[in-house]
């Protein structure tokens, strides 16, 4: 079976540092793995907090090269120095605000891998692309050309529409995905993402290929994101 992740993407916030130590008092010992992606600046110091706790970290992005004159980049050797075991690669917000390809974000999953990261490859389609019957091919088109030809991935399923806006695909939505994805990746884990909460993270783990999730706000708080992590556990 594929591994199950809970993973907290904090995109630009800085959470209460009380609010770390909430979410590792209320999972001391978690069945599932779990994961929190803050911005650069505070990763060190969050991997040097969690350094022998079940709670891992991650990048929120790299760039393709090992070094060199690539001004307020950051490499996958030098998030993997500051303690992250994952980077978030080809999220929507970098695709829609910096133009990023599907080209490279393969780079970048491939510099991840190098540097020994487990990139987790995010995909999803457009309102648009969605209304215009688009999705799977969208969809399958990312996976494709964004994914490198070997190592460990993890791919996050997150419509771009439903990210941050409280709107939720069907469960048949996310089951039709989920199924062409598990079709190409089967030993994959596939994580969903795009307004996951509380209210809804038990209906979501019960579809069938959904392995956890990939959580944007609810992460932020122990309060919001536990409760998505004991979900997860039930599953």
């Amino acid at each position: 079976m594929p591994q199950k992740i809970a993973a907290g993407n904090w995109k630009m916030n800085a959470p209460d540092s009380a609010e770390v130590q909430k979410l590792l008092d209320a999972h001391p010992a978690p069945s599932v793995s779990i994961l929190l992606c803050p911005p650069a600046t505070l990763l060190a110091q969050l991997s040097k907090y969690l350094d022998g706790t079940p709670i891992a970290t991650g990048g929120q992005d790299c760039h393709t090269a090992a070094s060199g004159a690539h001004t307020g980049d950051v490499s996958a050797d030098m998030l993997r120095a500051a303690g992250a075991t994952h980077v978030i690669v080809g999220h929507s917000e970098r695709r829609a605000d910096h133009g990023e390809t599907d080209a490279l974000i393969r780079a970048k999953a491939e510099a991840a891998l190098n540097a020994g990261l487990t990139p987790i490859l995010c995909i999803g389609e457009t309102l648009e692309e969605r209304d215009a019957g688009q999705t799977l091919d969208v969809v399958a088109r990312q996976l494709t050309d964004g994914r490198p030809e070997t190592g460990t991935i993890v791919i996050a399923y997150e419509p771009v529409w439903a990210i941050g806006t409280g709107r939720t695909p069907t469960t048949d939505q996310i089951a039709e995905v989920h199924a062409l994805l598990r079709d190409h990746a089967p030993d994959t884990p596939l994580l969903y993402g795009g307004s996951v909460k509380g209210a809804n993270a038990a209906e979501i783990f019960a579809i069938p290929n959904v392995d956890g999730a990939l959580v944007g706000g609810a992460s932020l708080t122990a309060d919001a994101f536990s409760p998505i992590i004991a979900a997860l556990e039930a599953s």
